[in-house]
């Protein structure tokens, strides 16, 4: 279903690397998915930004992986103050990536 959906929204070339739970077997918020995300980028945990809505599953359990988190404010969930970062809109991620330095996003 995933793959339907990435392919559909024409998103999969602004990628590289795609994980899927289904595919991966191992769902978020579990730290698994995440370090097999920085494995594939060739990069390490502590060098990446998770950008995600779900306090729990996205920024809890990137948090716990060990990365950077930036929460897109979701007003379907209570406010998390976990993340590292709070944004409204995507376009405000650049700004925060120059904050920490230039180091890999993960989404």
């Amino acid at each position: 279903m995933q793959n339907s959906s990435i392919d559909g929204l024409e998103i999969r070339n602004y990628f590289d690397i795609i994980l899927i739970s289904e595919i991966e077997q191992v769902r978020k918020p579990n730290p698994e998915i995440f370090q097999r995300a920085v494995v594939k980028l060739g990069t390490a945990a502590q060098d990446s930004v998770f950008v995600g809505d779900h306090p729990e599953a996205d920024i809890k359990g990137a948090k716990n992986a060990g990365m950077k988190t930036i929460w897109k404010r979701n007003l379907s969930w209570v406010e998390t103050t976990e993340a590292d970062a709070i944004i409204d809109e995507l376009n405000e991620i650049p700004a925060i990536l120059e904050q920490f330095n230039h180091i890999a996003v993960v989404t």
